[in-house]
């Protein structure tokens, strides 16, 4: 391994990084997720940290001058740190350091501290290996906690005492679930057991920092791993209850309905198989969110959610809202989706008409593809026939989409006929019959009454006009 390690390091940027250190005279070591992942084989990373035992600045100034073409540095001088970029890799230098916590902050005291106190702070065994750079120990794997062995095990744990690394900084609980999701790894019993004694302590993180994780939890390749984990450990309740609510079966006269936690993980992963876009991703996880607020049973029918998507494009904004998540285009994306959740579905079950065809393309514009994305994920049944059967569905809706739309090029739909024109039409000004007008040649065309162009929409709308009673204006 260590031939391994060197053959990298005698690599740029470390080969000048590695000159630089020894032409200082300080010890320096390559830390964090570059030495994790290096280990574990996955593809090279662009982020590098650099521990130095000495001034992280100084060394950031020299390393400047020696890297050419290295971009202005930013220092941070409360953390001792400093960050330069050099083509497309980011280098963050720090200063070794010693860490404690006042209770009531996850903000650290930091002081100067050794390569031990430095290793000592880490989260976990897996991100606190470090490799000599200096000449001294150049190419030597520095593991005091055993992390090469949970690297092989696939181990998440804390270097010290899991109570003190997770009450210190809650925002650890997140990251060590965050980890498992990522790279498959188990959570050890003790300091998974840690995290369930301590989620009261989330209250001290700013939710900013918890979306940060659960974003990167959403975008892991696996993210139910994840949520499997905030839902056994209790963050889940905590920061998502609207996700936690959809557990559990209601049984009444005999009767069941499915089980929506695990159907909407189901879809989560699903998504995550054909599409890296976050903000899908969070609508394939927020699509049944209205499920709870509208269940009722029927003894003639069993148990219904009717409603639930308008229910739960309502509460996409209440949550966005609470976790400071961008209260935009993004956020009205995923409400959108969750909106028309269903209605791809209901097509696809039913004799497809080309009118429900036109209004499903009508409504859902640009989103038409994620929609479909969407709803073909969320076929989770276990019935092989069934599965084959609603793919199959799915392709003949595609099929008359495509179809339908260049044909009447419904996407984006602007009526041929403008309210303007219509007021020029029947020499009026602003009234509720324009409205009436122009809802009428709406529903004309998707109902497949009259072509989406000029002439025919021309004809009906002053068909329409004299029906209200409106005069044709003949200039």
């Amino acid at each position: 391994m260590k031939a391994i390690i060197i053959k990298i390091l005698k690599k740029e940027p470390f080969k000048t990084i590695s000159k630089t250190v020894d032409d200082l005279s300080v010890d320096s070591y390559l830390v964090g997720g570059y030495v994790r992942d290096f280990l574990l084989n996955k593809d090279e990373k662009k982020d590098i940290d650099i521990m130095v035992i000495g001034s992280a600045m100084e060394l950031a100034k020299t390393l400047k001058k020696n890297l050419k073409g290295s971009k202005k540095i930013q220092f941070y001088k409360n953390f001792g740190t400093a960050m330069l970029e050099w083509q497309d890799f980011v280098i963050e230098i720090i200063t070794a350091r010693k860490e404690s916590y006042n209770y009531d902050s996850r903000k650290p005291n930091v002081k100067i501290g050794t390569l031990k106190d430095d290793q000592n702070r880490r989260d976990f065994t897996i991100n606190s290996l470090a490799i000599g750079i200096s000449k001294k120990n150049f190419g030597e794997l520095i593991d005091p906690f055993n992390g090469i062995n949970d690297l092989k095990n696939k181990i998440i744990r804390t270097p010290l005492n899991p109570d003190k690394t997770y009450s210190d900084d809650p925002l650890r609980m997140f990251r060590a679930i965050r980890f498992s999701s990522q790279l498959n790894f188990d959570i050890e019993s003790e300091s998974f057991e840690s995290i369930k004694k301590n989620i009261n302590r989330v209250k001290i993180v700013s939710k900013e920092r918890i979306v940060g994780e659960l974003n990167k939890i959403i975008l892991s390749k696996k993210p139910s791993i994840g949520f499997l984990n905030l839902e056994k450990s209790g963050l889940l309740e905590l920061i998502l209850p609207e996700i936690n609510n959809l557990k559990g079966i209601e049984e009444f006269e005999g009767r069941t309905h499915k089980e929506n936690f695990f159907h909407t993980l189901e879809v989560l992963d699903n998504i995550s198989k054909v599409s890296e876009d976050l903000w899908l991703r969070w609508a394939a996880l927020l699509h049944d969110v209205g499920k709870p607020l509208s269940k009722k049973f029927n003894s003639k029918t069993g148990w219904t959610f009717h409603g639930h998507e308008f229910i739960g494009s309502k509460m996409v904004y209440q949550i966005f809202k609470r976790l400071k998540l961008p209260l935009n285009n993004k956020m009205k994306y995923v409400q959108k989706l969750v909106l028309l959740s269903s209605r791809p579905i209901v097509i696809s079950e039913d004799f497809i008409t080309d009118s429900a065809v036109r209004r499903l393309i009508f409504d859902s514009g640009d989103l038409l593809e994620d929609l479909i994305t969407l709803c073909e994920a969320d076929i989770t049944t276990k019935n092989p026939i069934l599965f084959k059967n609603y793919h199959e569905n799915f392709k003949i809706v595609r099929d008359k989409i495509k179809a339908i739309e260049e044909k009447d090029n419904l996407r984006n739909f602007q009526p041929p006929i403008s309210g303007e024109e219509i007021m020029k039409t029947f020499n009026i000004g602003p009234s509720k019959e324009i409205g009436i007008i122009k809802e009428k040649l709406k529903e004309a065309i998707i109902n497949g009454e009259i072509e989406n162009e000029y002439e025919s929409t021309f004809k009906l709308m002053k068909k329409l006009g004299e029906t209200l009673g409106l005069k044709f204006n003949e200039k």
